[in-house]
């Protein structure tokens, strides 16, 4: 189905494995879709394979914190195409940038705000410009924002990226009520952990290291929550995305989808 026909799509952060599997999907479904990340090369390589499968796509070199280059990017969207449909931003934080995972003690104030800062910053960035387009070209599109399951979960050690996701679920909230006379759905997208997914895997096999567990029965332990017997695809994401930014979607405005196929730990 091309539930996106003739649409204009833009992705943030699209060198990210989500990012890049909601480009996939906005183009399968028909999308125009523009790509933009921090790293050139890879926002070109995902144009380039959205083109091999005969698909539209352009790629830009846009930092999802820069105010400027959003609002330039957008600008060029708009002078091209008269009109802004679907706006998705991917960005993530890696343990990384937190310093790992310090105990909420321990943590600087610096380490608690860097994911505060970066995903939710970054999402208030991108989808109050958008709005902004949309708005001018009346176009009443679609923004959808990212968030992960940490916002209704109960882990140590991960305050600042936990403040962080449930930080822009509120966010999304406060943007569809503000947005919506206007014609513009807001709503938030919230995967559970994608096990083929870089980050996850990533993260799965230190955390294995740091507490001298067994990969296979860390792996085993977080399955134990799953409701069905089955993994979380990137597919499934990109294709949640599509038909939340397609006419039949807007029945979600301004929720938070949990796209996770059921956990158990999760509210």
């Amino acid at each position: 189905m091309k539930n996106l026909k003739d649409k204009v799509a833009v992705v943030f952060a699209a060198s990210g494995e989500i990012a890049g599997a909601v480009a996939r999907s906005f183009s399968r479904h028909g999308a125009k879709v523009y790509v933009s990340a921090r790293n050139p090369d890879a926002a070109n390589q995902l144009a380039r394979e959205i083109q091999s499968g005969d698909g539209w796509a352009e790629a830009a070199k846009v930092d999802a914190l820069n105010e400027t280059e959003i609002n330039d990017f957008l600008g060029k969207v708009v002078a091209d195409n008269q009109r802004l449909d679907v706006v998705f931003n991917g960005i993530g934080a890696g343990y990384d940038e937190m310093g790992g995972r310090p105990a909420t003690t321990e943590a600087t104030f610096q380490q608690f705000m860097a994911p505060v800062e970066k995903i939710c910053g970054s999402q208030f960035l991108t989808s109050r410009a958008a709005a902004k387009y949309m708005m001018q070209t009346r176009s009443e599109g679609t923004i959808l924002l990212l968030t992960a399951a940490l916002s209704r979960s109960k882990l140590s050690n991960v305050a600042g990226i936990t403040a962080a996701s449930a930080a822009i679920e509120g966010l999304t909230r406060v943007m569809a009520a503000e947005w919506g006379k206007s014609g513009i759905k807001v709503t938030c997208i919230c995967p559970g952990a994608i096990m083929e997914t870089k980050r996850i895997s990533g993260w799965i096999e230190a955390t294995a290291r740091q507490y001298g567990m067994p990969l296979e029965q860390l792996i085993a332990q977080y399955k134990s929550l799953d409701i069905l017997k089955t993994n979380l695809t990137l597919k499934q994401v990109g294709e949640t995305a599509a038909f939340l930014a397609s006419e039949t979607g807007v029945a979600f405005n301004s929720h938070i989808v949990d796209v996770d196929c059921g956990k158990l730990n999760i509210l």
